[in-house]
């Protein structure tokens, strides 16, 4: 909290801010403004609502700090970044970027509201260093309602790969070096996206489409059926990385292609040991690179699902009850410096504290629960407890009313 205090304009929200990151932190069931004030002994959710909306500091700036603390204790120079979107189920139409929308999260299309995120991943550790609200075209030609949840006048339409090549040039541009960036097919099948990427030198293996067209020596084929001509003899046994059950095996195959833009182009192929089930990813590289640095690149990937996993589970990132976009914009920001401090702590943890051979090295989960249980020790009292039952009650209690004299009105 330290490293971001210089980011706001009074020390009331200041600290105010420190008790909303140890309530992220906290084993509540729920965490909300609500829910958190109590917690944190304050008499109402009044002070973290303005915290959220109104008072003055600077969100952006805190997410400079939280990845500049990120690549600072995970620096790794292998390290990949990853960019991937997240979204969360909505009820209404006001919360900013809501519409009915495919997202990941509920496997179908829903009203959600999607954001897309950029995670640090390396040896030690990985976290988000970044994150860009997806606001659909519905919302940008309509100003009065972009109005209202408190964007810009000047918003505009940018799909999700735009916003990860902003936030990876952001990332670039503060000084930060990375050799790879990967991300499914929504960002691999993407030429503009795989353009920037070259331009600033980077590398890239980023899942495509079976449909996607590719370029060879031998002419132009669709990515699924390059497949069928790969011999027996090219398949490759390789590990994408350690999961939950031990090592992920997979066959890989990978196949050069022709493209007039320097560096080497190639079509990475994975292929299910079980079912058989294929996936392709584009790749780029400004130096020849190995089968094994691409299927360990292809690898990272997984790391942003176990990015988002944590930060919802035990940082509250999807937990917000708020509408307008600059509540939205802290909120994310300061999930991410909850879970970026568990990710620090862990990558410490297991640097200088080896685990015995009967126990398994400590996780973010049994972090969180050392801390809070260790570090953060609350109790308020009966009479904060009681305090707060009535404030809830009343609240209710002025929101039923004021519905059923909507009801009325509407019946006359």
């Amino acid at each position: 909290m330290g490293r971001i205090a210089g980011r706001f304009a009074r020390y009331e929200p200041r600290l105010r801010a420190g008790r909303l990151v140890l309530g992220l932190l906290s084993d509540l069931p729920r965490k909300n403004c609500w829910t958190i004030a109590e917690w944190a002994g304050e008499t109402s959710p009044h002070g973290m609502q303005h915290l959220l909306s109104r008072a003055s500091w600077d969100a952006d700036a805190v997410r400079d700090d939280v990845r500049e603390y990120v690549v600072e204790h995970l620096h790794d120079e292998a390290a990949v970044l990853v960019v991937d979107e997240t979204g969360d189920v909505k009820k209404g139409t006001r919360t900013v970027g809501v519409q009915r929308q495919y997202t990941g999260t509920a496997g179908r299309i829903e009203n959600s509201q999607v954001a897309v995120y950029l995670v640090y991943a390396g040896a030690r550790g990985h976290a988000a260093v970044d994150r860009e609200l997806y606001i659909p075209r519905s919302w940008t030609c309509d100003p009065d309602r972009c109005r209202a949840a408190g964007l810009g006048e000047d918003t505009v339409f940018a799909t999700k790969p735009e916003l990860a090549r902003i936030m990876i040039e952001r990332f670039l541009d503060a000084g930060h070096h990375v050799g790879w960036v990967t991300g499914d097919e929504v960002y691999g099948g993407n030429p503009k996206l795989r353009a920037a990427l070259e331009r600033r030198g980077i590398g890239y293996v980023l899942a495509v489409a079976c449909s996607a067209e590719v370029a060879t020596g031998a002419g132009t084929f669709r990515a699924d059926a390059l497949a069928k001509k790969v011999p027996k003899r090219a398949w490759q046994k390789l590990s994408a990385g350690r999961g939950a059950k031990g090592q992920r095996f997979y066959d890989w195959a990978v196949i050069d292609l022709t493209d007039p833009a320097p560096g080497g182009h190639q079509l990475l192929i994975r292929r299910n040991r079980t079912t058989g089930e294929l996936a392709y990813y584009r790749c780029h590289s400004t130096t020849p690179a190995s089968l094994a640095t691409l299927v360990k690149v292809a690898g990272s990937r997984w790391r942003v699902e176990e990015t988002f996993q944590s930060e919802k589970g035990l940082a509250g990132l999807d937990e917000h009850q708020v509408r307008r976009y600059p509540s939205w914009i802290r909120w994310v920001t300061l999930a991410m410096l909850a879970h970026a401090f568990l990710v620090v702590v862990r990558a410490s943890e297991h640097e200088h504290c080896p685990t015995p051979d009967d126990l398994i090295p400590l996780t973010c989960n049994e972090i969180q629960r050392l801390f809070i249980a260790v570090a953060v020790r609350l109790d308020h009292g009966p009479a904060h407890r009681l305090s707060w039952s009535a404030w809830r009650r009343r609240h209710q209690a002025r929101s039923r009313a004021s519905h059923y004299r909507r009801q009325a009105a509407s019946q006359t």
